[in-house]
């Protein structure tokens, strides 16, 4: 402790003794630091402020037709970048500073000013929002201010609106696109349709169909194969029947012929046999077709003998009558039976003879229906996200989902904001005493003088025998008192200065 306080009472007077260079360099510095604060000129800030109303009823009317904006986070984003070069530009053109730049440097140098010196306070909980700005111009400050605010204004309509109008011409775009498709693809069904419009596929597709004529097919020949039997089981009846009532007869004719019927039913089992291999007109097939037709002709000229041969006179009991009705009509069921089995088996060959090319057919009517589809519910889906786009830009620019209400509009001050001279004034004088204090400590350092034997000793390794004071003469004491009344009023008339100084600032009636 004792070492410490003899180093400062070292310093003390080592600084004491470069006293008058400390006076000197505190005078000079506060001299000229009090001279550039009170010459820089004010700043004036000027600020307004706007609320906006994110509120509206219209959002949840419409939320299920169209994609509602986001206000709070389009007002947000207007916020963060209504400081942006594109819009600072745009200020300095619409208050006129850019006259003031005569090359590109000092019009950057305007633009980063300004860029600094706008701020813009506020949050989206509160949806009050300050625009501020600071120029020796009052004026200039409120044009400035007011230009940013039609900015922001503006531009939370005028962006949504060309988004949404680009997003229109864009979906419009491509809806002409789509209309070109969908008549292409028309077209190309069109002529597809007509030119392949014997081979395209029904319901169930191809297989579907051919399975559907097979299986016709032989339920036809089935129910034929029963009406033959049927037919000739009452042709039998009716021979016996005319046999017994003839029995008198010498030479009795037999409407029964097994032997023919036998060759006929295997004829017509060959032939279904056949038909189920070959087309109608395949060889084996027309030439049983042929044999059959001359078994029956000869079954008919067999029955016309018999009857010829008959009594023309003999009486027809009614059970005789019945069975010829019955025998007529199975005749005209086996007729229509075997049209319908020729029919079938007609469509069944040409089903055949298209087996290898219908499947090809019906793949390529696949994708173009396929194609047409896409492009139809393409077409339909942007119809309705350009009416959703339509509507989503006129609830954007409507007045009644964004409202701003301005609480303070820009106005010129009167007073200026800055800057704060007596805060100013005060570190200037801080300043100069440190520096006076610094200087006299630099120049004891310079020119260093040993204050005590203790310094001497340690300085020189020596030891200091005895010390002698200074015996001043009266002339002398009288010089070194006026050099002290003299620094003591250096002193005192700086302090003094510095109060003038701070007490004619704090009385301007500007601040």
């Amino acid at each position: 402790m004792a070492e410490l306080s003899a180093l400062i009472t070292t310093l003390l007077k080592a600084i004491w003794k470069y006293r008058w260079y400390a006076v000197i360099v505190s005078w000079i510095v506060a001299i000229a630091g009090w001279v550039f604060v009170y010459r820089m000129p004010d700043d004036y800030q000027a600020s307004a402020r706007v609320y906006v109303d994110t509120q509206s009823i219209l959002a949840p009317l419409l939320a299920s037709m169209t994609t509602v904006p986001n206000i709070n986070q389009q007002v947000g984003f207007m916020r963060r970048t209504l400081i942006s070069r594109p819009n600072v530009e745009k200020v300095i053109r619409t208050v006129d500073l850019d006259i003031k730049a005569k090359t590109p440097a000092q019009h950057e140098a305007m633009v980063d000013e300004l860029m600094e010196k706008i701020t813009i306070t506020g949050t989206e909980r509160d949806d009050i929002y300050t625009i501020s700005y600071s120029n020796p111009d009052p004026k200039v400050g409120k044009e400035v201010v007011q230009a940013l605010l039609n900015i922001f204004v503006e531009g939370s309509f005028g962006n949504k609106r060309q988004d949404s109008e680009r997003a229109v011409q864009f979906i419009d775009d491509q809806i002409k696109s789509y209309e070109v498709k969908l008549a292409e693809a028309e077209n190309a069904l069109k002529d597809f349709k007509i030119k392949n419009i014997g081979m395209l596929p029904r319901e169930g597709g191809f297989n579907s169909q051919m399975n559907s004529v097979t299986d016709q097919l032989s339920q036809a020949r089935l129910e034929l194969a029963e009406a033959e039997q049927a037919r000739n089981a009452i042709a039998r009846q009716i021979g016996a029947n005319s046999g017994a009532a003839s029995a008198g007869s010498t030479a009795p004719a037999a409407v029964d012929n097994p032997e023919l019927d036998a060759r006929i039913y295997n004829l017509q089992k060959n032939l279904d046999q056949l038909r189920m291999q070959y087309t109608e007109e395949h060889p084996d097939i027309v030439a049983a077709k042929r044999l059959l037709t001359q078994l029956e002709a000869k079954k008919v000229e067999d029955a016309k003998r018999v009857r010829t041969a008959s009594d023309p006179v003999a009486p027809v009991s009614p059970m005789m009558q019945q069975l010829k009705v019955q025998l007529a009509g199975e005749e005209a069921r086996v007729a229509s039976l075997r049209a319908r089995v020729n029919e079938y088996a007609s469509r069944s060959a040409k089903l055949r003879s298209q087996s290898s090319v219908a499947p090809e057919v019906e793949a390529q009517l696949a994708q173009l229906n396929r194609d047409y589809e896409v492009n139809k519910d393409n077409y339909n889906k942007l119809v309705g996200r350009r009416e959703a786009a339509k509507l989503s830009g006129d609830l954007s620019s409507a007045t009644d989902m964004l409202t701003f209400r301005v609480v303070d509009p820009p106005t010129a001050p009167l007073v200026p904001t800055g800057p704060n001279r007596p805060q100013l004034f005060s570190l200037v004088f801080l300043a100069a005493l440190g520096a006076g204090l610094g200087v006299a400590f630099l120049m004891s350092q310079l020119r260093p003088t040993f204050m005590a034997q203790s310094t001497l000793r340690e300085a020189t390794g020596l030891p200091v025998l005895g010390s002698i004071s200074m015996n001043w003469t009266p002339e002398q004491k009288v010089k070194r008192r006026s050099r002290l009344y003299a620094f003591s009023a250096a002193v005192v008339v700086l302090f003094g200065v510095y109060g003038g100084v701070m007490t004619a600032i704090l009385m301007r009636p500007s601040l």
